[in-house]
């Protein structure tokens, strides 16, 4: 059970220090005794707040259309009819949608509940939450409990009130038939105190939730000063790792590129001389396939010969095995090459029936 301050209704009519209350300690135990009192001995807590249902009116919206819960102004909106003061000066509360569609509504006075939970701030008083006594019996069945000295009616009535003997008995023809009764003067009835909220409804949000404790500004300078150390220290943790990572990678390039090219024995700038020696690479093969290029277009193309195979070997040229109709052409094929400046020699010619096969090699230029 939680610690529970109750403001009876007892005090409503002047609210003051010596307001009549009873204090619920977590053991569930009651205490009855004057407001300041309880302010003594709930000194640090933090407690839930009961007001009497005197303080308050309850109803209820039509039902509700959509299944999408509305924000509070709409439902504010949808109620204004069944108010008796205009919206500006009441505060209303929303509670969870019934079995019928319908959105439960708490009112009170907005100036009245800033006036309570003053007094209470004053005197020293941390409220987490504000509930109302007849919105506080479970909601599994009606319920009517003798408490405090009148009826609260409540649970799974279609109602929130309270009543003298004199009320209930004006009212307990259209009550129904399966309503349970409880009476404290009897029996125990604060058991249904233990249990847990439910679908009660918190008047303590908008203007009037809760604020957190607020640090002293020089702790709170302190802990923005530490998470600011923090930060920085992490960034230059990350700095760090990333330049021993930058070392190690250009150490293990470097050792690399010592391998590929082992005549560089002095590195100024590495990428700059792997793009240079790479460049270097490329133009003998660039050379190689231009010299190929100008000859079959100079020489061979101009001819009536079929070019089987062309491989080029490395100090030898180029070399192209083909077929042609004669050696006379195979001649004129390397005069037409010497015409044209290409160093070209005509190798292995050979006749096949009506066909002479041979080699044409252009000479590698040094």
């Amino acid at each position: 059970m939680k610690s529970w301050l109750y403001l009876t209704a007892e005090g409503l009519a002047s609210p003051s220090v010596d307001w009549p209350c009873c204090v619920w300690s977590s053991a569930g135990q009651r205490q009855l005794m004057p407001l300041n009192q309880a302010a003594q001995i709930l000194k640090g807590q933090a407690v839930d707040l009961m007001l009497p249902m005197e303080l308050c009116s309850w109803l209820r919206s039509d039902p509700w259309p959509s299944r999408r819960r509305p924000d509070a102004q709409a439902i504010a909106f949808a109620v204004e009819e069944q108010l008796s003061e205009s919206l500006e000066k009441l505060h209303l509360s929303v509670g969870t949608r019934d079995s019928q569609g319908r959105y439960p509504v708490m009112v009170i006075d907005r100036e009245r509940l800033a006036a309570v939970l003053a007094l209470l701030a004053e005197m020293g008083v941390e409220v987490r939450s504000v509930f109302v006594d007849a919105d506080l019996l479970p909601q599994d069945q009606p319920l009517g409990v003798w408490w405090f000295g009148r009826w609260i009616l409540g649970g799974g009535l279609p109602a929130r009130m309270t009543l003298a003997d004199e009320g209930l008995a004006l009212l307990r023809p259209v009550l129904p038939s399966d309503i349970q009764w409880r009476d404290e003067r009897r029996e125990n009835v604060d058991q249904w105190l233990s249990g847990g909220h439910g679908q009660s409804i918190n008047l303590l949000h908008g203007d009037f939730a809760p604020h957190g404790k607020r640090l002293p500004w020089r702790l709170g300078g302190l802990a923005m000063l530490m998470l600011l150390l923090l930060n920085w220290g992490a960034s230059q943790a990350r700095i760090h790792h990333l330049e021993n990572e930058s070392r190690e990678l250009y150490s293990r390039s470097e050792q690399q590129f010592k391998t590929l090219y082992p005549e560089q024995t002095r590195i100024v700038d590495l990428a700059a001389q792997l793009k240079a020696l790479q460049n270097q690479g490329a133009e003998p093969k660039a050379s190689r396939t231009t010299g190929l290029v100008e000859m079959v277009e100079q020489v061979i193309g101009a001819s009536n010969v079929e070019v089987q195979r062309i491989e080029f070997r490395e100090g030898d040229g180029w070399k192209i095995q083909l077929t042609a109709n004669s050696f006379a052409e195979l001649e004129l094929l390397r005069e037409r090459g010497r015409q044209q400046g290409l160093p070209v020699r005509i190798d292995s010619a050979s006749k096949d029936r009506d066909r002479v096969q041979a080699t044409l090699t252009a000479e590698q230029e040094a």
